[in-house]
């Protein structure tokens, strides 16, 4: 069976201090390398072929701490600046209640969940997609297609725009899609690269080895 497992980064500093963090290069905090190596145990039971990462530190890190999970330390890894957070331009750094006081809660929802909307000097989420997209499309959906297992370990929004493609979910329905710091997302693909089921896995749900 092909599959495809990706991981958001474990809990960053700014994750923790609620700042917007975008592409500023923080590191993870002790709950989430225990994210991370919980995401190693939980995926165990699907070894995979390669693995891809940003270039940022926190998802280097975390990928870092699920092969030391899996035992798959030999991995071929790529880092790739296509896979990083998008940019929040001037609003990195900034505390995101403070924002909701100075432009209002619908403005940080919008700047934050949006498709289109594009925080000040920063980046869409729109903009995300149309760098994450073609980069998956070039480097990594060839390998699935030849039958490889990846595992991507980047960040909420790079993370999103790969959802939005796989789950064809509409802009308006992404808005509403979270995807939770070290939760590992499984997608599986038939001879076809059909995609027949995505699912999180859990704690709470056992884990069938392949």
């Amino acid at each position: 069976m092909t599959y495809l497992a990706i991981v958001r980064h474990g809990q960053s500093v700014w994750n923790l201090e609620n700042r917007f963090t975008g592409d500023v290069d923080v590191d993870l905090t002790p709950q989430g390398e225990a994210e991370a190596r919980q995401a190693g145990q939980l995926l165990k039971p699907y070894p995979v072929d390669s693995a891809y990462t940003s270039i940022l530190k926190r998802a280097i890190r975390t990928l870092a701490i699920i092969e030391e999970q899996t035992g798959q330390t030999s991995l071929p890894v790529t880092q790739s600046a296509a896979l990083n957070e998008r940019s929040y331009g001037s609003l990195q750094g900034l505390n995101k209640d403070d924002i909701a006081k100075q432009y209002g809660v619908v403005q940080l929802d919008k700047w934050r969940r949006s498709y289109d909307e594009v925080p000040p000097q920063g980046e869409s989420l729109e903009h995300t997609y149309g760098r994450v997209i073609p980069y998956f499309g070039s480097e990594i959906e060839p390998k699935l297609k030849a039958g490889q297992r990846v595992l991507i370990v980047a960040h909420g929004n790079s993370l999103r725009s790969l959802m939005m493609y796989l789950e064809q979910i509409s802009p308006t329905d992404i808005a509403k899609t979270e995807l939770a710091t070290g939760v590992p997302r499984l997608y599986e693909f038939d001879a076809d690269m059909k995609l027949t089921n995505a699912t999180y896995l859990s704690v709470h749900q056992p884990s069938t080895p392949q």
